[in-house]
């Protein structure tokens, strides 16, 4: 008897210690405090290829050649949204970057001071908001010299260029290299402003001690050659109008996550 109530004892000791350490475990893993980093690289792309500029020839389901030699955009109004749904909205003020394949430190967003958290999700804008846009027409708002810098701003009163992926193109109808221009940005009354979300294939964990990146891959054969089919054989000047507004549609096709990287 009394060896069986020791043996009973005994067995509940280690279950307590179990449930215990199971109960420390889930402490640790659930309460993520302080606050940590992420960086976002932008791969540019096109159609599965890497995206060289001034020489390499890409071709368009349209048989039209394309020679790249200018791809850049601004991104704007990240947000972060963690497993339990909670989403942190990167400060605006530092919300503002431009992407510019001619300037390989710029391919990688640097974001500091994020809540520590498993984020699942990214969104972001192409482009800025009207509040900013509006701002820069007034010569102030963050982006401004950045935007100059980058040849990313028309004038005082046209605003800012959101995309601008320019470059020479011949086809079947235009057999010498031609020039092409494809600018987004607000025109008349059409914005042009779009915002991507995207799901990530592994949580981001920041943490004080770990610093994330996001592999984010941009495929800009989209901008023209989408669900909507541009034709720059039929205008290679594309700067408003309705073709904008269907390449504002397309660019919310171009990005993908290729993978997260946690060390």
């Amino acid at each position: 008897m009394q060896k069986s109530f020791q043996k009973a004892m005994a067995s509940i000791a280690v279950a307590l210690l179990f449930v215990s350490c199971s109960g420390s475990d889930d402490t640790i893993i659930n309460n993520i405090t302080g606050a940590g980093n992420l960086r976002v690289e932008f791969d540019n792309a096109y159609n599965g290829d890497d995206l060289i500029l001034g020489s390499q020839t890409y071709t368009t389901s349209g048989n039209e050649t394309l020679k790249i030699e200018t791809a850049k955009y601004i991104i704007s109004n990240i947000e972060l949204t963690d497993a339990n749904g909670n989403t942190f909205v990167y400060p605006k003020s530092d919300s503002y970057f431009i992407v510019d394949e001619s300037n390989p430190s710029s391919l990688f967003l640097n974001l500091t001071n994020i809540p520590a958290g498993n984020y699942n999700s990214i969104k972001f804008g192409i482009g800025i908001d009207q509040e900013q846009w509006e701002m820069g027409a007034e010569g102030q708002g963050t982006i401004l010299p950045l935007a100059q810098d980058a040849d990313l701003f028309w004038s005082w009163t046209a605003g800012y260029k959101f995309l601008a992926f320019e470059g020479q193109f011949t086809s079947a109808t235009v057999p010498d290299e031609t020039l092409f221009m494809v600018h987004t940005g607000k025109t008349g009354t059409d914005y042009n402003y779009t915002a991507v979300s995207l799901a990530l294939p592994a949580a981001a964990l920041v943490r004080p001690e770990i610093t994330p990146e996001i592999h984010v891959v941009a495929d800009l054969s989209k901008i023209i050659d989408g669900s909507n089919k541009i034709s720059l054989s039929e205008g290679a000047m594309v700067m408003g109008g309705a073709k904008l507004a269907r390449i504002t549609e397309n660019l919310k096709q171009m990005f993908s996550v290729a993978h997260v990287h946690n060390d």
